[in-house]
């Protein structure tokens, strides 16, 4: 785990993904879970090794626990998502197709929000595509580029109020 944690060994995370999938796989499926989406819940929770390796800390826990750990949060978030109650409204089915105003507006909003991102400093868009296009957290975007967090705070910050006023001057027009 270190070596994944400290290098991206490729061939480290192999080693651990072929030691712990197995075992992650039967204890989700001990738990009731079909062993198909007890593969998908073991895939997604390799990923999430592999992309917070950098937030493993062998001081306040061995590598299986919070591996298992991880495992255990993942099954509950897919267990509360198939039990989830789905309101009236929405389990019931809509034929109608959205108006094509509607449609033509959504165009034009992505459109204009594409340009104005494309008007930003390099070093800030990266910043708003890692948080909001790539789903990242600011943890996450830290270990990927090395910068420090207040950084990546501010570039996001600035970029955001830089979104919101390109976009307010073309609403305006």
């Amino acid at each position: 785990m270190l070596a994944v944690r400290d290098a991206r060994d490729r061939a480290a995370f192999g080693r651990l993904f072929d030691h712990f999938a197995p075992r992650l796989k039967a204890m989700i499926m001990r738990s009731g879970m079909a062993a198909d989406q007890a593969e998908d819940v073991v895939q997604d929770v390799m990923l999430t090794v592999w992309r917070k390796a950098g937030m493993f800390d062998p001081a306040r826990a061995q590598v299986s626990a919070w591996i298992y750990q991880i495992a255990r949060n993942r099954q509950i978030d897919v267990i509360r998502r198939e039990t989830r109650p789905v309101p009236e409204e929405l389990s019931q089915e809509t034929s109608c197709e959205p108006a094509a105003d509607q449609a033509l507006a959504l165009e034009q909003e992505a459109a204009q929000l594409r340009a104005a991102l494309a008007e930003l400093p390099e070093a800030q868009r990266t910043m708003v595509e890692q948080a909001y296009l790539g789903d990242l957290t600011h943890g996450e975007i830290r270990v990927n580029t090395g910068l420090p967090l207040g950084t990546i705070k501010s570039r996001i910050r600035l970029a955001l109020e830089k979104l919101r006023h390109d976009l307010k001057e073309l609403r305006a027009q």
